[in-house]
């Protein structure tokens, strides 16, 4: 670090400059994943724990006559039990109540000997069954019609442009799947103090509804988030199954440890809310988007779900949109990168990839057409070519549906914010024997934000970034924000910036009478400390710091929105291509080739920002070709509620990925993975009709769906 001005702050050299960041970082609990290291909250193992099960409803709406837990508590073993729920549910899979235990195996034995009587209650779990006349009542509430923009005026500019389309175009529920499921570790022994693990999104986000369970002071709960299987969106405070595991461990004054299975997973996790969109849209001659009259309809369970507003990034004229919830008896939706916008990006992607083939314009060019923003056609024209659009044999019309095999290419882009807010701070120590640390409680989902609290203090100070310590993950160390939205990168690295960059001047201070000279001059580079104008030898980093008291030294720093304007942005875009073969005798649809050019800001680490767009790309995939929820209306039961029954992508199904960060972007640090899941899926579908001309409208493209399109089966 060098300082030269009167009142230095805190700003990201120039990116030419950095000697850390904005480069490929191998992350920092790499090994500790890889050897089995790292413990997850699902790892845990404290003295003395029992393990812990959730009794689900085993149907969709049930009046409860009876709850006997006597008969579990019975069983050798089980140590205790707890009712949840004793007088009605309302969706599939709500918690009736739990069950502790020696062994894992002994929980699920005292749940088959709980007494559940119950009557049946009328339910609503799909469209029809909602929507009915005598449809039964879900929530209190009744669901209202929500509307955007003038209909009259929409509905005008259809009726007067060159081409219309109509069309309705479904998403299923989608379900997490994270590697970890959702779960807690509560250790608590009676006394007033407790430790909780769980594999949770906001470090600080559960400890106080934990210390309101266990009947504590919330400054007595630690919470721990050492290391997480994924979140997506899903996970967030302490949770039904949380509230559980405390009310057990109060109960019977030990440890408890649970975890959901996968099927608890299933029905109990939340989910991305599934829709139906009927869309009317219209453009003129040259392929400008005039008008649009959409009615849509949100599938939340007993959530409102969620969709994003039409027109979806691409500009319209006169635009109206109706929106309406349908509840059902089913768990509600969550959370889930990017909430709403994949939906959204489906009905918009694909009603204008039918238009365009209609007016016999290149979708691609298109898509430039009505989209305002420049960036977008910087990125749409980089994975154009990168996929190979301008030498492609049918841009404007789809391939011949005769051929037994058909390549075709599809388009789509995404809109995020990714900014970060205040609540965040980090400290940053240097010990006189030359170690560093960068301590935030913040939470590491898997997207590597350890890493990045270790490389901008390394990148500050001049070191390596082995040389820093990043100590994330607690709720005694300095306070963050939850990671939701994309917000963690544009929260923590501003406040881990000030942080280094205090620590850096303050130690600066301190070694200017060992040069001689102001501040200022004072250098942090390549491991050592250097007077900048070089009057005096350089000193090792170690030499430095052994000229520190014992205490060592420390500074703290905190986003603010100084930092924040200095250091970090939002507002991301994104444009993903993907290349597909479709096989018309079997309807299997492969995918060959996905491209995705995304702006960031500042990259971090370039590595990692691959990494979150690869897995972005592979949620998409999935969500095009595999997952939906199945349940049986009539039997209220969910029909793919294990992993053998609910497909998601494998290794086998994987394409060439290729990710172009786009480096014209030069804002500061934008969160980035929310973006990437966006356009994949309803790129991939656009590219079968290319291929061949069968347009499925309805998400997963499943072979029977394309076959039907392509009109081979009825």
């Amino acid at each position: 670090m060098a300082q030269d001005e009167k009142d230095p702050v805190a700003t990201w050299p120039a990116r030419e400059n950095l000697k850390v960041l904005n480069h490929d970082l191998v992350r920092v609990d790499a090994r500790a994943k890889v050897t089995g290291a790292a413990r997850y909250t699902h790892d845990v193992r404290v003295p003395g724990m029992a393990y812990a099960r959730l009794l689900l409803a085993p149907l969709p709406a049930l009046k409860i006559k009876k709850l006997d837990l006597a008969p579990a508590l019975k069983i050798p073993g089980v140590l205790g039990a707890v009712a949840l729920e004793t007088d009605r549910t309302r969706w599939l899979g709500e918690p009736i109540a739990a069950v502790a235990a020696t062994t894992p195996e002994r929980a699920e034995d005292g749940l088959r000997a709980i007494l559940l009587e119950y009557e049946r209650e009328p339910w609503a779990i799909d469209e029809a069954q909602a929507t009915a006349p005598n449809a039964p009542k879900v929530r209190s509430n009744a669901p209202k019609v929500s509307t955007d923009g003038d209909q009259a005026s929409a509905e005008r500019a259809c009726e007067g442009a060159a081409a219309v389309i109509e069309a309705t175009y479904t998403v299923p529920v989608q379900h997490h799947v994270c590697l970890e499921t959702h779960g807690v570790v509560v250790d608590y022994k009676g006394g007033d103090e407790a430790t909780v693990w769980c594999s949770t999104q906001s470090t600080f986000g559960f400890t106080p509804d934990a210390a309101k369970e266990l009947g504590l002071k919330a400054s007595r709960v630690t919470g721990l988030v050492e290391y997480m299987g994924g979140g997506f969106g899903a996970k967030f405070g302490l949770g039904l199954e949380g509230q559980a595991a405390c009310k057990l461990s109060k109960e019977i004054k030990r440890p408890v440890h649970l975890m959901m299975t996968r099927r608890d997973e299933f029905l109990a996790a939340g989910n991305r809310t599934g829709g139906k969109m009927r869309i009317k849209l219209a453009a003129s001659q040259d392929g400008t988007l005039v008008g649009m009259v959409a009615d849509r309809r949100r599938f939340g369970g007993i959530g409102n779900g969620s969709m994003a507003k039409f027109p979806y990034i691409y500009a319209v004229e006169n635009a109206y949109s109706e929106t309406l919830s349908v509840p059902m008896n089913l768990d509600s939706n969550r959370a889930m990168r990017a909430p709403g916008h994949p939906q959204a990006g489906f009905g918009m992607e694909s009603a204008l990839d039918e238009l365009a083939y209609k007016l016999g314009v290149d979708p691609l060019e298109m898509r430039k057409r009505n989209l305002k923003d420049k960036v977008y056609h910087r990125q749409l024209e980089r994975v154009a070519r990168e996929i190979g659009w301008y030498e492609h044999p049918h841009r404007d019309k789809p391939g011949d549906p005769k051929a037994e095999k058909c390549i075709g290419i599809g388009f789509g882009v995404a809109v995020w914010g990714g900014g970060g807010g205040g609540g965040t701070e980090c400290e940053v120590r240097i010990e006189r024997d030359g170690s560093v640390s960068a301590a935030v409680g913040t939470q590491d989902l898997g997207t590597g934000s350890r890493t990045y609290v270790a490389a901008i203090t390394a990148e500050e100070l001049g070191l390596r970034l082995e040389d820093v310590t990043a100590h994330i993950g607690s709720t005694r160390l300095p306070s963050a924000t939850g990671s939701g939205g994309s917000t963690t990168t544009g929260s923590l690295a501003p406040a881990v910036k000030v942080a280094a960059f205090n620590a850096a001047r303050a130690f600066a201070a301190r070694l200017a009478p060992v040069f001689g000279v102001d501040a200022a001059r004072v250098q942090f580079a390549g491991g050592e400390v250097r007077d900048t104008q070089g009057a005096k030898p350089a000193l090792s980093w170690k030499q430095a710091c052994a000229m520190l008291p014992a205490e060592g030294l420390s500074a703290r720093g905190e986003w603010t929105k100084d930092a924040n304007k200095r250091l970090a942005a939002s507002g991301i875009h994104g444009a993903q291509a993907a290349r597909v073969e479709v096989d018309t005798q079997t309807g299997r649809v492969r995918v060959l080739d996905m491209i995705a050019m995304q702006d960031c800001g500042l990259p971090l680490n370039r590595l990692a920002v691959v990494s979150q767009v690869n897995g972005g790309m592979v949620q998409a995939l999935s969500y095009a070709l595999h997952e939906e929820r199945n349940v049986d209306a009539a039997l209220g039961v969910m029909l793919n509620s294990t992993m053998e029954g609910y497909k998601i992508a494998g290794s086998l199904e994987m394409p060439r990925m290729v990710t172009i960060i786009d480096d014209e972007d030069e804002r500061g640090v934008i969160g980035v993975a929310e973006a990437t899941c966006i356009p994949g899926h309803s790129a991939i579908a656009n590219a079968v009709f290319n291929a061949c001309g069968a347009r499925v409208r309805d998400l997963p493209l499943t072979p029977d769906k394309v076959l039907f399109a392509l009109g081979k089966v009825v």
